[in-house]
């Protein structure tokens, strides 16, 4: 079990202010995000599941994984949800040093480019495992990255959290402006096939609307 919590504390948002964790505002808006695809598996059902719900995603992509499943990227983009780069390789920060790091951000940055219908720069990354050295953030935005993080963290991938636990902890901590993070991989499928209907019904009884961050940032 992770020792992350669900929401991210307050604290932890000052301390790297430079970075976005939600966005603030008092109207009934939600954004959701998913990390690791596109997966042939996992995509096209949370693609259809979205639509369903006239709702707007943003997804982070890895670049090999674009690579693979170009026909699902373009659908992704072509109805209407925000891309982020998710890095080349779904590397660590911690783990490769800055060049390395950047160079592999932007192995990514071109696969996408190439692939996305010539809809110009791409603007979001986030850094696989939430893994990033002050350095390589401070790179980033020079490069006129936003470094997308996140307010409620789903735990879909881990499987000692039970889907009901997982949907429990979303529903619970959620709020206006909250950026959420799920993952559309085969290894999130359970939790995240659960949870994600369910989320959707429940905060779209309350009025509230799901949003890219396309059209927040």
């Amino acid at each position: 079990m992770t020792l992350a919590p669900v929401k991210t504390p307050v604290v932890a948002k000052k301390m790297f202010p430079n970075y976005i964790w939600d966005i603030p505002t008092q109207e009934k808006v939600i954004y959701l995000t998913f990390d690791d695809g596109p997966t042939p598996e996992i995509t096209n059902w949370t693609l259809d599941l979205l639509n369903q719900y006239h709702a707007k995603a943003t997804f982070f992509c890895i670049g090999a994984n674009i690579e693979k499943h170009p026909d699902i990227f373009r659908r992704t983009i072509l109805e209407g949800h925000a891309i982020g780069n998710h890095t080349q390789n779904h590397i660590k920060g911690w783990k490769n040093n800055t060049k390395d790091y950047l160079k592999n951000i932007a192995e990514a940055k071109t696969v996408i480019e190439h692939q996305r219908l010539n809809l110009g720069a791409i603007k979001f990354f986030r850094p696989p495992y939430g893994q990033i050295t002050p350095k390589q953030g401070r790179h980033l935005i020079a490069l006129d990255y936003k470094i997308i993080m996140w307010d409620i963290l789903s735990f879909d991938w881990d499987h000692s959290v039970d889907k009901e636990t997982c949907l429990k902890n979303i529903l619970a901590k959620t709020t206006q402006g909250s950026i959420v993070v799920f993952h559309d991989s085969v290894k999130a499928s359970k939790n995240m096939q659960y949870a994600l209907p369910r989320m959707l019904d429940y905060f779209n009884d309350k009025g509230f609307r799901f949003e890219s961050l396309q059209d927040a940032i």
